[in-house]
């Protein structure tokens, strides 16, 4: 439970300090580009660059990720900010297609200390069957079976876990299994390709990778045998499609998982590329026209890539973007050690339009995503929307950024909303449908408009209450909801209360706590206490700010001689039944005036 004022506090707390500053502020949404430009906004700047080149449709965007551990908000960044790509191309009229590929033939080189079930909850290795993993050291996640039983392999697992949080964000995307584009042959020709070349392949790699010597072959076969990746290649024989191989032992970080010896033969479908040159190869196979990738691919990954497509398979590479890594509250996300948030569980602390609103920030900057200050991102979200609406004025470059990172926010949204239009799967089935967008469009300016936003601190307040019809009459006197405001938009509004709350929730910060709003506690104080509280509800009567409140909850208690700690005491026992709570002046400022009177005159 927080302790944020225990009667002693006499002027703002550490964390509130902290919070001065907007890690989540609207005015880094920029591209590289003036506030001048068309492209103000980072999705537009790519949107050119891909347009410059004339693609044909749909235009391919592309992801990806390898199945190694938890599928953690971090690694939705190449769907969120392919998505908003998409979006500005979809404007534009193109259409567009997102793919996301899951490197699920790359061998399972280590055992994760975390996974999650298909329902988003992060479970200890401890509490699967562990021994599917540990048994399949070496193999293709696809040959390794579901530790949690309901899939039919590890890999397949993991795909279904990263469609989940697309779908979750109302974000069209097709999963590709790497394993399924060898199996049906999409990679043979290029493989051929490659073995036919490589003398050319050893060199253009050569620059980029160390262990290229005269004997790499790129190519890594599955033994028959133990059902491993392999690296020894003892014989091509391009013609038949095949490899002669010897199932070698395969370094794996710190440790060697062992190879069984084996001698065999295996298909051009029967194994993988090299990843360095699988990437290239399915920007060839799947027509891709842009791919984000992180930083870390930048440096390396990024240029030996081109310089294969270019000068091995001969083809162009995509545009390219780079994007910062994020953090979990200041600590860099870490699948292995369990330090992540999933989206499912985002989203039970935020909307959705919230949570792709977080990816329409400037990828080119780091960025903290901080549980304890979701409270900003929402003010911001919000101040965006006003923005949008016309409600509130900003900078040219804030109201332009909001013009553009707004629409793409809520789309999905507004469509789920009013799905009776679209029907079932609602953004995700008419992203490329011209006449639905116009009317989603059509939609937000017309009816969407009318939604109401409590802010998420006051949500978290209502989320106190302990009787849950009284929130909504609350925030009707607290001018938060109208007597015209339509039902869909209460609903709306009323739905961030729970949020909130669970965010206190899980912060253990200063809302965390149950207001005794339907009874009134029982109490035993002193007369000099009581006409302290009379007189401090009469002060609030009055209408004034939190802060001028505090102040006057000091003084209140010097003149009556009732020592500071207890008069707080007294007020957090009206309110919570407890002896601490959160700073008690901004707390009753946010209730509704006419509550806090009568309970601290003791009526009710």
């Amino acid at each position: 439970m927080s302790e944020s004022d225990s009667g002693d506090d006499t002027g703002q707390t550490a964390e509130s300090a902290e919070r001065t500053r907007d890690p989540y502020a609207l005015g880094d949404h920029d591209g590289e580009r003036g506030p001048d430009d068309r492209a103000v906004f980072w999705a537009d700047a790519v949107a050119d660059e891909i347009e410059a080149r004339e693609p044909t449709e749909p235009v391919v965007i592309k992801g990806a990720i390898s199945p190694s551990g938890v599928p953690h908000l971090g690694n939705v960044n190449e769907i969120m900010r392919g998505y908003f790509v998409a979006e500005s191309l979809r404007e534009r009229g193109y259409e567009v297609q997102q793919v996301f590929t899951t490197d699920d033939r790359d061998p399972l080189r280590k055992l994760p200390r975390k996974l999650a079930d298909l329902d988003g909850n992060i479970v200890d290795l401890g509490a699967v069957n562990a021994g599917a993993l540990g048994q399949n050291l070496g193999r293709p996640y696809t040959d390794v079976p579901d530790p949690f039983g309901c899939c039919d392999s590890y890999g397949e697992h993991f795909s279904n876990l990263i469609a989940d949080c697309a779908e979750l964000l109302g974000v069209d995307i097709e999963i590709v299994s790497t394993t399924e584009l060898y199996e049906d042959g999409s990679f043979e020709e290029l493989t051929r390709y490659v073995l036919d070349n490589q003398d050319r392949a050893r060199d253009v790699l050569g620059e980029y990778q160390d262990k290229v010597d005269a004997d790499y072959v790129p190519f890594n076969p599955i033994c028959g045998e133990c059902g491993k990746v392999t690296e020894t290649v003892t014989a091509v024989d391009t013609d038949a499609g095949t490899v002669e191989y010897r199932c070698t032992d395969m370094e794996a970080g710190d440790q060697v998982i062992d190879g069984c010896g084996h001698e065999g033969t295996a298909t051009l479908r029967e194994g993988k590329l090299p990843w360095r040159f699988e990437w290239p190869a399915g920007w060839d196979v799947l027509g891709v026209d842009f791919e984000p990738f992180g930083k870390d691919h930048a440096e390396g990954s990024w240029p030996s890539g081109v310089d294969i497509a270019e000068n091995v398979f001969e083809i162009d590479p995509p545009v390219p973007m780079v994007y910062e890594w994020f953090t979990l509250d200041g600590e860099p996300f870490s699948s292995s050690e369990g330090h992540v948030v999933m989206v499912h569980d985002v989203l039970e602390l935020l909307e959705p339009a919230v949570v792709r609103y977080f990816f329409s920030k400037d990828p080119s900057k780091a960025r903290d995503f901080s549980i304890e200050r979701l409270d900003q991102l929402v003010d911001d979200f919000d101040r965006t929307e006003r923005l949008y609406f016309g409600e509130e004025s900003g900078t040219d470059r804030e109201e332009a950024l909001g013009e553009r990172a707004y629409p793409p926010s809520i789309r999905p949204t507004v469509a789920d909303r009013f799905d009776d239009e679209f029907g079932e799967g609602a953004w995700r089935s008419v992203a490329n449908d011209r006449t639905a967008r116009e009317t989603v469009d059509g939609l937000l300016e017309e009816r969407y408009a009318d939604r109401i936003r409590i802010p998420y601190t006051f949500a978290a307040v209502l989320g106190m209450f302990d009787d849950p019809e009284l929130r909504t009459d609350v925030a009707r006197k607290e001018g938060h909801l109208a007597d015209d405001t339509p039902e869909w938009a209460v609903e709306t509004a009323m739905e961030r209360v729970d949020l909130a709350s669970e965010w206190a929730r899980r912060t253990d910060n200063e809302f965390n706590y149950e207001l005794k709003r339907a009874t009134l506690p029982e109490t035993d104080f002193d007369e000099a206490t009581e006409a302290a509280l009379d007189e401090l509800a009469d002060f609030v009567a009055e209408g004034h700010d939190g802060e001028t409140i505090q102040g006057e909850i000091y003084e209140t208690a010097k003149r009556h001689g009732v020592p500071i700690s207890d008069f707080f005491s007294a007020g957090y026992r009206l309110l919570f039944d407890e002896t601490q709570g959160p700073q008690l002046g901004p707390f009753v400022a946010k209730l509704d005036r006419e509550f806090v009177v009568e309970r601290f005159r003791r009526n009710r």
